[in-house]
């Protein structure tokens, strides 16, 4: 009756470590990978999502400005790659271009090459050397500085009717005829260039900030940005992106990496990552070795036999010397009172060795090729060697058994 009662109290507590010691390795993958995730998502909650999309109404989107365009009968379309923006530039069109300094040398060309050729406005938010070369030649880009309300300072039409505007960032300068607005340090940071075509301008802002959703009703910024952008019936809002390929070579041939997808890119990275993790789990370390029971117990005389066969099978007489004298020594060495980190050190050993000898001993007998010489020449030699060693080690353990003794009370 006991011994059930134990059983039945005992065996639920046995099964609840036995699952756990199973599935603690999954559980510990799962709180790293929802912990992993929730990081993943605080860090990126402050992002600029949909910045400067006319399509968004976050904070940092342009929805609010499309809007207003609209309302004003300008049409805004959405383009995402360098092909659809250079077909869409046409008479009576305003390009707008986000991020210019994405682009790659090939896609400004190609967008340059398009614009010239017709009427229109070309606006390009804060470019940089590589855009203003082709764009804007003679420009030269000066260091940023902080966004605040400036005063137009010029008299380009729109700035003065919109007044105030909260506007910064990129400066430029430029020795050809523009006009330069909004200067902050001497240097303007919207300045409008005319072309040799009577009906076609580039504008180079140095800051979007005034186009956020959250900042359009400030001062004069919809004013601004409304008779920039809403110059023509038509608008091409262009967000560029890194990805965007489409003025690849005909003849060039596209890599693995650029036919996967660009979720399966970080599918492909999240499941190296993955394997990365599971091999290093795998391959850890299995702890120090645990000592365990040999199934059968081998004499010492048996093992010490055994290693002399195999000594005597390899010809290894050094070797079989050096243990022979190895041993001795450290069996000598608690009689002779050397202590065992000199017991393999001839200046200490040997001098201890000679005052515990015999004189018959000593005299036929050289200690230091005994204990420290070299290699037997041949398997006699190495029989003789241990003998000597033997008649050595009896003669030292003789002579310390009957040599007299103090008595403990003197």
């Amino acid at each position: 009756m006991t011994t059930a009662t134990t059983t039945a109290t005992t065996a639920p507590g046995h099964t609840a470590r036995h699952l756990w010691a199973r599935s603690r390795a999954v559980l510990l993958a799962l709180l790293l990978l929802v912990i992993g995730g929730l990081t993943l998502a605080a860090l990126q909650s402050g992002e600029q999502h949909g910045r400067l999309d006319p399509r968004s109404a976050d904070r940092t989107g342009s929805r609010a400005l499309a809007q207003l365009l609209a309302a004003h009968g300008v049409t805004t379309r959405v383009v995402t790659t360098a092909d659809e923006a250079a077909a869409a530039a046409g008479p009576q069109t305003t390009l707008l271009v986000t991020t210019p300094d994405v682009l790659t040398p090939d896609q400004l060309t190609d967008l340059r090459a398009a614009t010239a050729r017709t009427a229109g406005r070309t606006v390009l938010l804060a470019p940089g050397s590589a855009s203003l070369e082709l764009f804007a030649p003679g420009v030269q880009a000066d260091p940023q500085v902080s966004n605040a309300p400036r005063e137009p300072g010029c008299s380009l039409p729109a700035a003065r009717r919109a007044g105030d505007v909260l506007l910064g960032g990129i400066r430029y300068t430029t020795s050809a005829t523009a006009d330069r607005c909004y200067e902050a340090g001497g240097a303007p940071t919207l300045l409008r260039i005319p072309t040799t075509h009577p009906d076609r301008d580039t504008v180079l802002l140095g800051s979007a900030d005034f186009l956020y959703n959250y900042r359009l009703a400030d001062q004069g910024n919809a004013s601004l940005a409304l008779q920039l952008l809403g110059a023509h019936k038509h608008l091409v809002w262009y967000l560029p992106s890194v990805s965007d390929t489409s003025t690849t070579a005909p003849d060039a041939q596209p890599g693995f990496f650029s036919l996967l997808p660009t979720g399966w890119r970080w599918a492909l990275l999240q499941l190296a990552l993955a394997a990365a993790c599971a091999a290093l789990w795998r391959a850890r370390r299995l702890g120090p070795l645990v000592p365990e029971r040999l199934p059968v117990t081998v004499p010492a005389a048996e093992t010490t036999e055994g290693h002399a066969r195999l000594y005597a099978q390899a010809h290894a007489r050094d070797r079989a010397s050096a243990v022979l004298r190895t041993a001795t020594r450290t069996r000598l060495a608690p009689l002779l009172g050397v202590p065992s980190a000199h017991a393999h050190d001839p200046d200490f050993f040997l001098p201890a060795v000679r005052t515990h000898v015999a004189a018959s001993l000593l005299a036929t007998t050289d200690l230091q090729s005994l204990l420290f010489g070299s290699t037997p020449g041949d398997d006699k030699a190495l029989v003789h060697l241990a003998d000597q060693l033997d008649a050595l080690e009896n003669s030292i353990v003789s002579q310390e058994r009957h040599a007299p003794r103090e008595h403990p009370d003197r």
